[in-house]
């Protein structure tokens, strides 16, 4: 993450995180990629370019980015509960994928067996790195995980997040963000709400007057 990266990056996977630059999705939605220079600096910040000074993209790959952003908000939301995408969110997906580059092919030993792996290497261009968070997308959505990906439970957030706890009951995009503020609000909100069943009880226990 670049020193002046001030995304929130707990979605669990890049394209989950770009999805969560539009904040507030929950009351009137905030973009944060308001400009060309956003979006090389928030690719910087995701490792997905190599260097930070490169020339700003175009404003229609800004747009680009956004249209992908919504299409894997929408895509993965919809796998999630079960059900398929949209054709044009498959399509766009698969556009933005083709400008990616060759993934790295190596070879690994794992238990006992020879196995490939390959890993996607930081690119010097906006479009690749485009490219690169559609094939994690495109990763996302045929695997097992897309059935964890969750909305964080406050209801002034909306971030997603792909839930990898162990029993699966992950509520908060951060326990240090939004699950400790909703928490202390609870409370907050039960001590100036007195117990209407106690009121009662403490009255029936007063003897008539």
């Amino acid at each position: 993450m670049a020193p002046t990266d001030e995304w929130i990056r707990d979605g669990g996977r890049v394209c989950l995180d770009l999805a969560n630059t539009l904040r507030d999705r929950w009351s009137v939605p905030h973009e944060t990629l308001v400009d060309p220079s956003d979006l090389t600096r928030w690719l910087h910040g995701a490792g997905l370019l190599a260097t930070e000074g490169l020339p700003s993209p175009s404003d229609a790959t800004l747009h680009q980015a956004r249209l992908l952003r919504e299409a894997i908000d929408r895509a993965v939301l919809t796998t999630a509960e079960g059900r398929l995408p949209t054709q044009d969110d498959i399509n766009l997906i698969n556009e933005t994928v083709a400008a990616a580059p060759r993934p790295l092919l190596q070879l690994t030993i794992t238990d006992d067996h020879l196995t490939t792996s390959s890993t996607d290497t930081p690119v010097n261009d906006a479009t690749a790195a485009l490219g690169l968070i559609a094939r994690d997308a495109i990763d996302l959505l045929v695997s097992p995980e897309v059935t964890r990906v969750r909305v964080c439970a406050s209801d002034r957030c909306g971030l997603r997040f792909v839930d990898r706890s162990q029993g699966g009951r992950r509520r908060w995009c951060s326990m240090s963000r939004c699950g400790n503020r909703t928490k202390a609000q609870r409370h907050h909100l039960r001590l100036r709400t007195p117990d209407t069943n106690d009121s009662a009880a403490g009255m029936e226990d007063k003897p008539y007057p």
